[in-house]
């Protein structure tokens, strides 16, 4: 006779145990490595000339002496009157203007010397 379970659950045939490989200490290493080369790869091209950069402006914030020219990070350009303390800067912006700032807002000095110089024409002074 027609067994009503058998048309929906199918025979169920035992099949033997497959052999799985296990995982080496290689292998796990393996699958990791992909990784520490990325991470290798962002601090020699990201991390580290970032602190270079840092280190350098370090450097530059506590060389700054007075009558040096100096470009804030707002992009005002001026000539180191006093030191005040560690932590500000008393700059001349134009004659008899003095503004304080901080002394971290430095991002560049000026270097006069190497400036390109107008070119003065003798021929306009005779005349």
């Amino acid at each position: 006779m027609l067994d009503i379970a058998s048309l929906f659950i199918g025979s169920a045939w035992a099949q033997t145990a497959a052999v799985v490989p296990q995982p080496t200490a290689g292998s796990e290493f393996m699958k990791f490595l992909p990784y520490f080369l990325i991470l290798l790869v962002l601090y020699f091209f990201l991390i580290r000339p970032q602190q270079k950069k840092v280190e350098a402006q370090i450097a530059l914030v506590k060389a700054i002496k007075v009558g040096d020219r100096v470009v804030t990070a707002g992009g005002i350009i001026g000539t180191i009157r006093k030191l005040e303390g560690d932590d500000y800067l008393m700059i001349e912006i134009s004659k008899d203007v003095q503004i304080k700032i901080l002394r971290n807002t430095v991002n560049n000095l000026i270097d006069d010397s190497l400036s390109p110089k107008t070119p003065t024409n003798t021929e306009d002074k005779k005349n």
